[in-house]
């Protein structure tokens, strides 16, 4: 019997490892401004939304304890307006691996201003892909999907389709409620429009650009790094295509937060034609950055 035990662990191991949850998220919970005593109930918040991203399966592909996706909510408690109920800001940051480097790219940096939810310690949060239950269960499955999407977006092209779709269906089923953030008319830079611009045929250059950016350029780009350069100059030459379509949509201007530190130094050295043209189509697409892009023609 001695000799099965171990055989029979690593089986459950396997299959452990298979059945694996997609999201590595990190989260931070940042309550100096709330105007209460009971702090614990922000400790509890991080454990409990922490477990909400990462224990579920949010898809029907197999993610090894390698392969999670490395992703980050910074949440800062604005206010509260009663018992149990939160304004808040939050920042989602997820990255993936570059191949043959130890360096992580960047994939979304988006900042969420419109975050208000109840909260009571210990409480279970339940999710379902086709009823909506809350505001908070809701807005934390619309960035899994999210997350997950664009990862799968860097990985094959438009891998990130059905994962977009179900964070469209949650801004759908959110209609019904009286929450911000999930309405177009009131802002253009908030959950309906990002769900809406992942799904919008106008602009699917940017997210075949993703594809061609990470898995093409980046992920050979200590092989060959001309040529990567060359792809991602063709990227954002896309992009300025899609930008004629839709002017300064919230995915354009996602893409440029996520990737304005990274571009400038990709850039920073090169063939000078090169440097030239991507400083002009950057300074083009996102001039509130030029300065941060005059470093790639100051060298």
């Amino acid at each position: 019997m001695r000799r099965l035990i171990p055989g029979l662990l690593f089986l459950f191991l396997l299959a452990h490892q298979l059945i694996g949850q997609e999201l590595n998220c990190q989260v931070v919970v940042n309550d100096e401004r709330a105007q209460t005593s009971d702090r614990q109930v922000f400790r509890d918040m991080e454990q409990s939304f922490a477990r909400f991203m990462n224990d579920r399966k949010w898809t029907t592909n197999n993610y090894l304890p390698e392969e999670r996706i490395d992703c980050s909510m910074s949440i800062t408690i604005e206010s509260m307006p009663a018992v149990g109920i939160f304004n808040a800001t939050v920042q989602i940051q997820s990255s993936r691996p570059v191949y043959n480097s130890s360096y992580s790219s960047l994939i979304l940096n988006f900042a969420d201003r419109d975050w208000q939810f109840d909260y009571v310690e210990s409480t279970p949060l339940d999710f379902g892909d086709n009823v909506y239950s809350s505001n908070l269960t809701s807005m934390m499955a619309f960035y899994a999907y999210v997350i997950i999407g664009l990862d799968n977006d860097t990985f094959s092209e438009f891998g990130g389709e059905n994962q977009f779709k179900k964070a469209l269906d949650i801004v759908n089923l959110a209609q019904q409620s009286d929450r911000t953030g999930w309405q177009a008319f009131q802002s253009n830079r908030n959950r309906y429009w990002l769900a809406e611009n992942l799904n919008n045929q106008d602009l699917r250059l940017i997210r075949k650009g993703l594809y061609t950016y990470h898995r093409l350029a980046m992920d050979q780009f200590e092989i060959k790094p001309d040529e990567s350069r060359s792809l991602i100059v063709n990227v954002l030459k896309d992009i300025q295509t899609a930008n004629r379509n839709i002017p300064n949509s919230i995915l354009k201007i996602s893409f440029f937060d996520s990737k304005k530190n990274e571009l400038a130094k990709i850039f920073e050295s090169g063939n000078p034609a090169t440097k030239k043209e991507a400083y002009n189509i950057l300074t083009n697409l996102d001039p509130s950055n030029t300065e941060k892009y005059k470093s790639i023609i100051g060298n």
